[in-house]
C-alpha cells in the first residue's frame, strides 16, 4: 500500500522559514516525479514545485527564490525548503507522486500558516 507522510508544517512568522518533509513508502521514490502542491479552503489545488526523477525543478512564479524542492532518494524522501515565508503562503501543503495518469497518489496535507 502505497503512503505519503508529510511533516513539518506549523506556525511561523512573517520572514521565517520551514522545511516540509514527505516520507513514501510502497513506491520507488526515485521512479517518480515528486511534487507539492498547496490548497486554501475553497480554493483550487496549486502547484508550488515538483521534482523530477531526473532532478529536474520547477517552481510556481510566486515561491521561486523563496522555496527549494530537493529529493534523497535513499530515504525515499521529498522535502520543501520555504524560506521569507509571508502571510499568503498560508495553506495546507499537500505531497504528490507522479508516475502516470493511474499511479498518481497524493499525502493527507499539513498545515503551514505565516502570521504574527
Amino acid at each position: 500500500q502505497v503512503q505519503l507522510v508529510e511533516s513539518g508544517g506549523g506556525l511561523v512568522q512573517p520572514g521565517g522559514s520551514l522545511r516540509l518533509s514527505c516520507a513514501a513508502s510502497g513506491i520507488i521514490l526515485s521512479a517518480y516525479t515528486m511534487g507539492w502542491y498547496r490548497q486554501a479552503p475553497g480554493k483550487q489545488r496549486e502547484l508550488v514545485a515538483t521534482i523530477t526523477s531526473g532532478s529536474s525543478t520547477n517552481y510556481a512564479e510566486s515561491v521561486k527564490g523563496r522555496f527549494t524542492i530537493s529529493r534523497d532518494n535513499y530515504k525515499n524522501t521529498v522535502y520543501l525548503q520555504m524560506n521569507s515565508l509571508k502571510p499568503e503562503d498560508t495553506d495546507v501543503y499537500y505531497c504528490n507522486a507522479r508516475y502516470s495518469a493511474f499511479y498518481d497518489y497524493w499525502g493527507q496535507g499539513t498545515q503551514v500558516t505565516v502570521s504574527s
